[in-house]
C-alpha cells in the first residue's frame, strides 16, 4: 500500500481484486462490487454472483442448500488466496474471513477482519 493512496482508492482496488478472483476461481464475476474499510474490517458486497444454473437450482430447498454449501466450500478452499490478495493491497494481515451468499438475491458478502486498524492508517 502506498502512503498516497486514499481510502476510496484502496476500496476500489479491493473491489477490483475480488471481482478478478470471482472470475478466475469461480467462473463468473459479479455485476457490481463495493468495498468499505471500517477500522479493522473490510466489508465487500457483491451483487448478482449466481450463474443461471445456480439460480435455477436454488428454486427448491435442496438446491438452495446445495448452492450455499458449494459456494462456501469454494471460498474455504481459496481462503489463502483471498488473505494474500487483501494483505498485498492493504499491507495489513488478515486475521479472519467471514462469508455468506443469499440465493434469493444473488448477493454475497465478505467480511475480512484485519490485524490492525487500517482506516486510521490511510487518508480519506
Amino acid at each position: 500500500m502506498s502512503r498516497l493512496e486514499t481510502k476510496g482508492q484502496l476500496e476500489a482496488k479491493i473491489a477490483a481484486a475480488i471481482t478478478q478472483f470471482e472470475r478466475e476461481h469461480l467462473g463468473r464475476g459479479p455485476q457490481e462490487v463495493r468495498a468499505w474499510i471500517i477500522q479493522d474490517l473490510i466489508l465487500v458486497r457483491l451483487k448478482r454472483v449466481l450463474t443461471p444454473a445456480e439460480e435455477k437450482l436454488a428454486r427448491d430447498p435442496e438446491g438452495h442448500r446445495l448452492v450455499k454449501d458449494v459456494r462456501s466450500q469454494l471460498i474455504e478452499g481459496s481462503r489463502s488466496i483471498l488473505d494474500i490478495m487483501v494483505r498485498d493491497i492493504t499491507g495489513v494481515q488478515v486475521v479472519s474471513l467471514h462469508s455468506d451468499i443469499s440465493v434469493e438475491t444473488g448477493e454475497r458478502v465478505f467480511v475480512f477482519t484485519l490485524s490492525d486498524d487500517l482506516e486510521s492508517r490511510i487518508g480519506r
